[in-house]
């Protein structure tokens, strides 16, 4: 029974706020406008400054971990390699077929993953080091997996390369990491004012983050196709951390690690994947899909994931 309520004193809080940012938005107390703004300014602002304060006041020497860092990459390169062959030959409607692949590997790592590591053990864990070793891997494989596939594509050409590779180079949530990870190498202390600044901005993140992940939320756009949003959504919830958590284990990985490699793995379908999908001409319907339905389901896989990993006694 310990075990149990560790899992789900866990997972069940932080889907809960997100409830409660769905009845905020039904209620009319928050609208479309709002939700967008909350989301733009978490990503920009609240959890950039959440990762440079987990960072800057670590340890950068005795944090960093190459075979870790090397890990999340490598397993990440494989899983999308892996999606994208089984996908190109199993699912017949082309035009869908980018949207299928990218839906079915790329993570809430940043925005739901952060808040839930948080909620285990009250800062970022080895989160930040997931998301160096995966989200410049997400956004190139979007492109180059988005441009090749769909009902217009056309292939990779220089303009997508060149925005791809300015928005890794200007993504908040890595410019935060990089900076948190100077300040931590130079061991810079800040004074107090500022540390407290710090601070006071970065707790609105993790309940930020979710209420506007519920507010966002639209159920009907899961009934629409069903068999593929399927298939993606037990790829990105079951398969990808049944294949690879054993290995993570085997490698010695454990506590906030292996935690984060399981948010890597089975957290839902980030919703940068809709916005990346519509803007390079898909029609958007499968990601959307596949979104609502993770987010959903996850609240189940994630705790089931937890008990086992709580069982095995490595977190």
């Amino acid at each position: 029974m310990e075990q149990l309520f560790f899992s789900l004193n866990a997972t069940i809080p932080v889907f809960l706020v997100m409830v409660i940012g769905y009845l905020l938005k039904q209620l009319h107390i928050i609208d479309e406008p709002f939700v967008k703004t909350l989301n733009s300014f978490n990503y920009k602002v609240t959890l950039p400054v959440l990762l440079f304060k987990d960072i800057s006041g670590s340890d950068f020497y005795s944090v960093w971990d190459t075979k870790y860092v090397l890990y999340c990459f490598l397993v990440t390169l494989l899983c999308i390699t892996g999606i994208w062959v089984f996908a190109g030959l199993f699912y017949k409607k082309k035009e869908s077929l980018g949207e299928l692949i990218q839906a079915s590997y790329r993570s809430s790592a940043a925005v739901l993953g952060i808040a839930f590591i948080q909620n285990i053990y009250g800062n970022s864990g080895m989160a930040p080091l997931m998301i160096i070793g995966t989200v410049p891997l997400y956004n190139i494989a979007a492109v180059l997996i988005l441009s090749f596939t769909g009902p217009n594509a056309k292939g990779l050409d220089k303009a997508s390369l060149k925005a791809s590779v300015k928005g890794i180079i200007t993504n908040p949530i890595i410019i935060g990491i990089l900076l948190g990870m100077v300040a931590s190498l130079c061991r810079i202390s800040f004074p107090v004012i500022i540390t407290k600044t710090i601070n006071n901005i970065s707790v609105l993140a993790s309940p930020l983050a979710l209420i506007g992940l519920g507010a966002g939320f639209e159920g009907r756009k899961a009934l629409k196709q069903l068999l593929p949003t399927g298939i993606a959504s037990f790829i990105k919830l079951i398969a990808l951390p049944a294949l690879f958590l054993p290995l993570a284990i085997y490698l010695g990985f454990t506590q906030e690690k292996l935690v984060a490699i399981l948010v890597m793995l089975g957290s839902p379908t980030t919703t940068s994947c809709y916005i990346m999908a519509k803007n390079m001409g898909h029609e958007g319907t499968l990601t959307s899909s596949v979104v609502v339905a993770t987010t959903f389901l996850s609240s189940v896989t994630l705790t089931a994931y937890l008990f086992m990993l709580r069982s095995l006694g490595v977190i």
